[in-house]
């Protein structure tokens, strides 16, 4: 492999078998299209490069075969800018490569930064680098990182999120969110409006937007065991009436139920209590307020069932992390 040039960034994606398709496909194209947008005189501002630990074709979790160069020949004496390691269902076995986990400490040392994509974080968190250190990764897998790796600090909402030279991101398409970033980082914000908007990806997502709205986790939890999902109406109900009284009698009255019934079935079933279910679609109905109008903040307030603003800014930050101010400017 030939030298990157003095202006071009190395952006290296570690592959390996079942790993998962668009953890890779989504940066690289993301990188890739950056490329085809900002030509100058020296060329394409990135390199980048698939590998492997011995290189040749590795098979994806959806059975699409990647051609990876191995390792050794892909960088040799080369610095890496980025390093980028995707995850998947194989990522728990390369868990067990200590020649992966080893190779990936020793070239962050050199690189300027690393990223994980979805699992990627478990590969990135058993070299050691996450220690002590803030952290994401597919919300279906954050408990079981949790447990292994009881001293990363996991934040389960966010898409993505930085803490010093080191990347992690949610899951699957939220690779695409990571890589708009770290494009904003290296080329600047319009640039990485320009790739969002070449590759139609419909918003260029801050890394502190949650992972999934309110009413898709709420069906989704209603639906575990694949029991009936009661409360479905009931969320319905809600979210067309954000504004009015929503306190646990209320919800109870619509649900058929008596209040102390209704609260201990709601809790047992979604996992969460019918107050803070009632937060969470109300912050999701102030985002879309947020993206979609130039009603004042306060007015949003009070259409969404917060009455004051500084009782929406708190309820804001719990959900998104973010002022509504920010989060109106980043969108």
């Amino acid at each position: 492999m030939r030298a990157p040039r003095k202006s071009e960034r190395l952006v290296a994606v570690l592959a390996f078998e079942n790993v998962q398709l668009l953890d890779v496909a989504g940066p690289v194209q993301t990188f890739a299209s950056a490329n085809e947008l900002v030509r100058d005189a020296g060329g394409a501002p990135f390199r980048i490069v698939v590998a492997s630990r011995r290189g040749g074709v590795v098979r994806t979790s959806a059975g699409l075969p990647l051609l990876t160069m191995p390792i050794g020949r892909a960088f040799g004496e080369a610095d890496i800018d980025t390093l980028m390691l995707p995850g998947g269902p194989g990522v728990h076995e390369v868990l067990k490569d200590h020649w992966i986990t080893n190779w990936v400490r020793n070239k962050f040392s050199s690189s300027r930064r690393i990223a994980s994509v979805c699992t990627g974080a478990f590969l990135l968190a058993e070299t050691g680098l996450l220690k002590g250190r803030r952290a994401t990764t597919h919300w279906k897998s954050c408990s079981r990182f949790q447990e292994r790796y009881p001293d990363v600090h996991v934040e389960r909402d966010p898409i993505y999120l930085r803490d010093g030279r080191i990347w992690t991101s949610a899951g699957v398409t939220a690779g695409i969110d990571l890589s708009l970033a770290l494009i904003e980082e290296d080329l600047g914000r319009q640039v990485a409006m320009q790739v969002a908007r070449h590759l139609v990806v419909f918003l260029n997502r801050p890394g502190g937007q949650s992972q999934f709205s309110a009413p898709l986790e709420a069906q989704a939890q209603a639906a575990v065991g694949n029991a009936p999902n009661h409360f479905a109406p009931l969320h319905g109900w809600i979210a067309e009436h954000v504004a009015d009284d929503l306190r646990v009698e209320r919800l109870a009255e619509q649900a058929g139920m008596s209040a102390r019934t209704f609260a201990r079935i709601y809790a047992a079933k979604m996992g969460i209590t019918p107050a803070r279910m009632v937060e969470k679609i109300r912050v999701e109905a102030v985002r879309r307020n947020l993206e979609e109008t130039d009603l004042p903040i306060k007015r949003i307030a009070a259409l969404c069932g917060f009455g004051q603003e500084e009782r929406l800014r708190r309820a804001f930050a719990r959900q998104v992390g973010t002022t509504p101010a920010d989060y109106r400017r980043r969108f």
